[in-house]
């Protein structure tokens, strides 16, 4: 009985084995752990803000990826970055235009160019809705000095060449 109780209070307590190991465990167990929970809470956020905009969680992604997006979307960059079908990403940008979160514009030289923007009032929804994770974020940050920030933000750098990398089934 005390193996199953250890058990649960090492998955309560993430990375507690390590810590009592040495504290100075930094194994891929503990990197995949912390990734789930960062993810977890991430979505949990995400989600609150998709069912109070009346949207699907892939909307938010679709968002996110219009904010972060260097040079102009497109359906079809969506499209790939989000691995949906043509179809679910016009109903996609359906529901984001019709909530007033983004705008279609044709493009000057080629009409049959459509790009898609962060509508001007979605940006201050969208910042109240995420400040308290911003917040968070912050706190967060507050506990590391700069050149240990600077190691953890190339690390999620690393993270996010690899993964996008990874080829996803298409939907």
């Amino acid at each position: 009985m005390a193996g199953a109780q250890e058990q649960q209070e090492q998955r309560e307590a993430p990375g507690a084995a390590g810590a009592a190991a040495g504290g100075d465990d930094v194994g891929l167990q503990r990197f995949a752990v912390a990734l789930r929970r960062t993810l977890g809470e991430v979505n949990r956020v995400v989600h609150g803000f998709a069912a109070d905009q009346r949207l699907h969680p892939t909307d938010v992604q679709a968002l996110s990826f219009v904010l972060d997006h260097d040079g102009p979307v497109t359906p079809g960059l969506l499209r790939t970055h989000l691995g949906l079908t043509s179809g679910a990403v016009t109903a996609c940008l359906d529901r984001l235009e019709k909530a007033g979160h983004i705008r279609r514009t044709r493009e000057s030289a080629d009409r049959r160019v459509v790009h898609v923007e962060y509508a001007a009032g979605a940006m201050a929804v969208a910042r109240d809705h995420f400040r308290p994770l911003a917040e968070a974020t912050e706190k967060a940050r507050a506990r590391f000095d700069d050149d240990e920030l600077a190691t953890v933000l190339r690390f999620l750098e690393a993270l996010n060449t690899e993964l996008a990398d990874l080829r996803v089934p298409r939907r």
